[in-house]
């Protein structure tokens, strides 16, 4: 019997819808919801940026349905889910990249969407631009840290090729690049940096031996890269 790759990518798409409604309360609190960025990067990869985008935006409409939650679930996603996919095949194919597109998409531009609406249509008052910038981000790297792992080690052993060629989606077959998915985490490390400098320096509004956090945090990411830099040359060039 002949499979319909049509068929099978609906299904998929509604298994990660479902799967996507049930995890969310996982480590959420407002503002942040790891899990949710999590299915919108392997949506992305899997079936790319238009059923990512209809994904993250079902989720959210049933999550403000029927959990009560605020709009936060549609612009706290759509966005991300929506780059994420656009970077990942722009990249050709590099998983480092989905994951910068959702902290981008989200992070920043969903961060930023999320404050006319919360004023306007919510009512909130006491809020920035950048008040939200922190916590988005904050989800985005710990949503899309276990997406990475996740995608890498499906990869590695062949599951993720077989898994886009049989829902009939855009397959990129190149060897890992180690240098450029260090050099992504870098990045990350950056935005992170800015996301922290925002919470210190304009929520918390500290002062003294506090605005050092943000370069502890830059330097962990660049220790993270280097170490996987290092533990995963050998890999590379074998491969």
């Amino acid at each position: 019997m002949k499979r319909n790759p049509s068929l099978l990518r609906l299904v998929v798409l509604a298994m990660l819808v479902a799967v996507g409604v049930v995890i969310s309360p996982i480590l959420r609190v407002e503002g942040m919801c790891p899990t949710a960025h999590l299915i919108n990067i392997v949506c992305a990869v899997l079936l790319g940026p238009v059923y990512s985008f209809v994904c993250a935006c079902t989720i959210g409409v049933i999550r403000m349905s029927l959990m009560g939650i605020p709009p936060l679930a549609l612009t706290g996603a759509v966005f991300g889910a929506a780059l994420s996919g656009i970077l990942y095949r722009l990249s050709g194919g590099r998983l480092i990249f989905a994951v910068i597109g959702e902290v981008v998409g989200t992070g920043i531009i969903g961060a930023v969407a999320s404050y006319p609406v919360m004023t306007l249509w919510w009512g909130y008052t006491g809020l920035t631009w950048v008040y939200y910038v922190p916590s988005f981000i904050a989800g985005t790297l710990i949503g899309g840290s276990v997406a990475f792992l996740l995608l890498k080690k499906l990869a590695k052993n062949g599951m993720l090729l077989k898994m886009q060629r049989e829902l009939g989606a855009k397959v990129y077959d190149r060897p890992v690049t180690v240098a450029g998915d260090s050099m992504g985490i870098v990045f990350l490390g950056v935005i992170a940096y800015l996301a922290v400098l925002v919470l210190v320096k304009n929520v918390l509004k500290a002062t003294g031996a506090a605005m050092a956090m943000p370069w502890v945090v830059l330097a962990l990411f660049v220790a993270v890269a280097a170490y996987y830099y290092f533990s995963h040359r050998k890999e590379s060039v074998n491969a």
